[in-house]
């Protein structure tokens, strides 16, 4: 079992920058950032694999950074320019090749003010 533990979020302002982190206590083939949005579906912002490559939703392109160190087993987003819409709790998860195993972390939340 794979635990992940997220760090980061908080409150800002439109147009400010905040950090996110999530640190899984095991090997992890990938490892992405989600967020929901009070009355919304969970959503894909941005996910990275372990050769590096990324996707992103089309709403935080641009603006988001994904980044991943495998030899920390941490995955980290940076988000700039941030949008009242981009409120929401930021859940980490992480999966096995394979999507074998999934794991989600507990939520951090972030919250951008007009």
């Amino acid at each position: 079992q794979v635990q992940l533990v997220e760090s980061g979020g908080g409150l800002v302002q439109a147009g400010g920058s905040l950090s996110l982190s999530c640190v899984a206590s095991g090997s992890i083939f990938a490892m992405a950032w989600y967020r929901q949005a009070p009355g919304k579906q969970r959503e894909l912002v941005a996910s990275i694999i372990n050769s590096g490559a990324t996707n992103y939703a089309g709403s935080v392109k641009g603006r988001f950074t994904i980044a991943r160190d495998n030899a920390k087993n941490t995955v980290y987003l940076q988000m700039n320019s941030l949008k009242p819409e981009d409120t929401g709790v930021y859940y980490c998860n992480a999966w096995t090749f394979g999507h074998k195993y999934d794991y989600w972390g507990q939520g951090t939340q972030v919250t951008v003010s007009s």
